[in-house]
């Protein structure tokens, strides 16, 4: 199952992602952390120091690598340079699985701490005025367009701040949105534009109350987002501790903060997967940027990608694409 935490700068949205990919790991379940923030946070937040954690493989650098790795034999993708961010998994692409003899979980990430680690990266000196944070989150919307994760198993995405993951179909990748809200006016208002643009798409959205004080916090909290705040979490000491560098395991946390991860894992796990949809919804905004401008950037119509003959899902992996005789170099 896949999960985004999303939120306002300075929600508590990487230290949350953190705890939640942890809490799942310390109870045995396989899990994949990915850091999908402008601001590459979530390795630290996992407990690595900031050497090992700014030494992670930046998936957005290696956009041409993941492609050509991805495509496999795909006979409608012919080139890297004809395969946009969009592009959906068909029969002869390599699909993914957790733990899977790939580079992405072999060589593109680390272990911290018993979570697998990947990040996009931060932007270079080469990025700085010439390109957008999205160039480096479609590494992450492609690892997920061809991911078949299993039932128990769980990725966990650091989305970057405010709604900015509607600047393409990557707010659809997830089986539950979970939105980190202060109790606060601005702490509320990205998820006002969260409802507002995932209107009509299926985007399962639960609100994560964070820093709460007490009753009049949580009460404010329920008279902005009514029946969508999910849980929430009280400010925490254990966690400013790690902040500070005094990193400790994690059934240090509060009791009560520890009861709103299994309540936010209990969400996820009710969830139902609906790979039909899925794969539509990656159709439908593949054909959205096809005829927006990846076909004229592309040189050819990349709406003949689309593969009507392939259902992504679990049975996909009865007959995987054929593995690579060797690893592209990272």
């Amino acid at each position: 199952m896949r999960v985004a935490f999303v939120g306002k700068g300075g929600s508590g949205k990487t230290t949350l992602s953190a705890l939640f990919a942890r809490h799942l790991a310390v109870q045995g379940a396989p899990v994949v952390a990915v850091d999908a923030d402008i601001n590459q946070h979530l390795g630290v937040a996992l407990g690595l120091d900031e050497q090992a954690a700014a030494a992670v493989p930046a998936l957005g650098g290696r956009l041409g690598e993941i492609k050509e790795y991805l495509r496999g034999d795909n006979p409608r993708i012919t080139s890297v340079a004809q395969m946009a961010k969009t592009t959906p998994a068909g029969r002869g692409s390599r699909l993914l699985h957790l733990g899977g003899d790939d580079p992405f979980h072999r060589e593109w990430s680390v272990d911290a701490h018993g979570v697998r680690l990947l990040a996009t990266g931060p932007f270079t000196e080469e990025d700085l005025g010439v390109a957008c944070y999205h160039s480096k989150t479609g590494a992450v919307e492609l690892y997920l367009n061809h991911l078949v994760d299993a039932e128990g198993e769980y990725v966990v995405v650091d989305m970057t701040a405010g709604a900015d993951s509607f600047a393409s179909g990557l707010f659809t990748r997830f089986d539950v949105t979970f939105l980190v809200a202060e109790p606060t006016l601005r702490g509320v208002s990205v998820y006002r534009q969260y409802r507002e643009y995932a209107d009509g798409y299926g985007v399962q959205i639960a609100v994560v109350g964070n820093k709460v004080t007490g009753g009049e916090d949580e009460a404010f909290l329920r008279e902005h987002v009514g029946d969508d705040l999910l849980t929430y979490l009280t400010t925490s000491p254990y966690v400013r501790a790690a902040e500070q560098g005094r990193f400790a395991p994690l059934d240090a946390l509060e009791p009560a903060n520890r009861r709103a991860l299994d309540v936010l894992r209990g969400a996820i796990d009710a969830h139902t997967k609906d790979w039909t949809l899925f794969q539509q919804q990656a159709i439908d905004f593949h054909l959205r940027n096809a005829h927006a401008w990846a076909s004229k950037a592309a040189g050819t119509d990349l709406s003949t990608q689309i593969d009507p003959e392939f259902a992504h899902g679990p049975h996909a992996l009865i007959a995987p694409a054929r593995q690579p005789e060797r690893l592209i170099p990272a």
